[in-house]
Parts: structure tokens; sequence; C-alpha cells
């Protein structure tokens, strides 16, 4: 097996990447989780992709990751910040089950995983409760607003992980930024890249204004019926 050695530059704990690599290629076909199991790809597309926000987060944040899969980006980073704590939502069963495992493997403490879907933690006593959402690889940018926006404080960030599609997403968004508690005044877009594979962008959406009571609406009307 190789070393981490591509980590060096952001001074990552290889021994906990090579754990969680190792799981991941022996649990894949179990549980479904990626299409990406070569160990250089692994690296730079999950791990390093994941990890490029980590620095920005305020200290002691609560942070809600929601469709968490196989943990990308959030496991990444609860190794990077100790200090932050997490929440995941996922609601296939079979990845609860493997986010659990990696949690115990990796003795991750600052995480909790829940099985359910986004919309309806948005309608529990978890509404409006974060300081940060975040997701990669969920859905249109227009949808996951609806189901982002209403689970974090009004000051609170919304950080999506997206190809060369952000800006492009971001543009048709503007009317679900606006309903949602937030306007394109409030928005940040980090754009970088992961060596050969290619260029990526992060959008940081400030929410200032509380989410209607009405959001998200559910019964999938949120990718059926975008705002």
């Amino acid at each position: 097996m190789q070393s981490f050695s591509v980590f060096d530059i952001l001074k990552i704990n290889s021994a906990f990447y090579d754990a969680f690599y190792k799981k991941l290629v022996e649990d894949n076909e179990k549980f479904n989780l990626t299409a990406i199991t070569d160990f250089e790809e692994v690296a730079y597309k999950h791990f390093i992709d994941s990890v490029f926000y980590a620095d920005k987060f305020a200290a002691g944040a609560n942070v809600v990751e929601i469709g968490s899969g196989a943990g990308f980006p959030s496991l990444p980073i609860a190794i990077e910040r100790p200090d932050l704590n997490f929440t995941l939502v996922e609601s296939n069963n079979k990845k609860c089950n493997f986010l659990n495992e990696v949690k115990g493997l990796l003795s991750l403490e600052n995480v909790t995983v829940i099985c359910d879907r986004a919309e309806n933690v948005g309608k529990t006593s978890l509404r409006e409760s974060f300081d940060y959402v975040i997701a990669r690889a969920v859905a249109p940018m227009r949808a996951l607003l609806e189901y982002a926006m209403p689970l974090i404080k009004v000051g609170g960030k919304c950080v999506f992980w997206k190809g060369d599609t952000g800006r492009e997403e971001l543009k048709e968004s503007s009317n679900a930024i606006k309903l949602l508690g937030s306007d394109e005044n409030n928005v940040k877009i980090y754009d970088y890249d992961i060596g050969s594979y290619g260029k990526r962008t992060i959008i940081e959406i400030t929410k200032t204004a509380p989410t209607p009571p009405k959001y998200p609406r559910g019964l999938g009307k949120e990718r059926k019926c975008p705002l």
C-alpha cells in the first residue's frame, strides 16, 4: 500500500487516511459507496477535495452535512478539525452503518450520524440550530438550498462543493436564495484545483434572515419543483 505522502503539504495525519481508504475499498461493494477506488484518485478526488475548506470553519462550530454518503467532505474535515462538531444526515441505512463504522474505526468522537432525510430533519428541533451546513455531490443548488437553509442559524453558512458548474448553478438559484433567507450580496466563491484532476468551486452563502416555516416543502418537491 502506498503511503499518503501526497498529504504532507496539508499536514494531514496519514494513518487516519490509510485506515479510511482500506475501509472504503473493503466495504464498497456492500454499501455502494463510490465509483472511485484507485488509491491516487481517492486521495485527490475525495480526501484532498474534502479538506480544502477545513481551515475556514469558525472554532468550535456545529456543522451539519446533508446527504453524507461515504462521508465526504465531513469525515476528512472531522479528522483535521477535532474542535468542530459534526452531524451527518444520510437517508440510506447501509450508508449510515458505514459512517458509524468509520466513526468507530477512527475514534471520531466529534461525529454523530442521523439516519433520516434532510427535509425531515429541517422540521425538527434541529431546525436553525447549526453554524454551517455542508454538502457535496448531493443535488443541484436550487434543490440543495431548500434542504440546507432551514438547518442553519441566521448568520450561519451554507457551504457547497461543486465542480465547474458552480457559478452557473448559483445564477439559477438567485430566487431560492432570496426566498430562503439570504441574497446575492452574501455569497463567496472559492476556486481551486486538485492537481491534474481538474478545477473545483466551493459556494459559500451566509444566511441573513430566518427561513420561512413552510420550507422545506417535503414530499420530493425540492427536487421536482425547485424554487
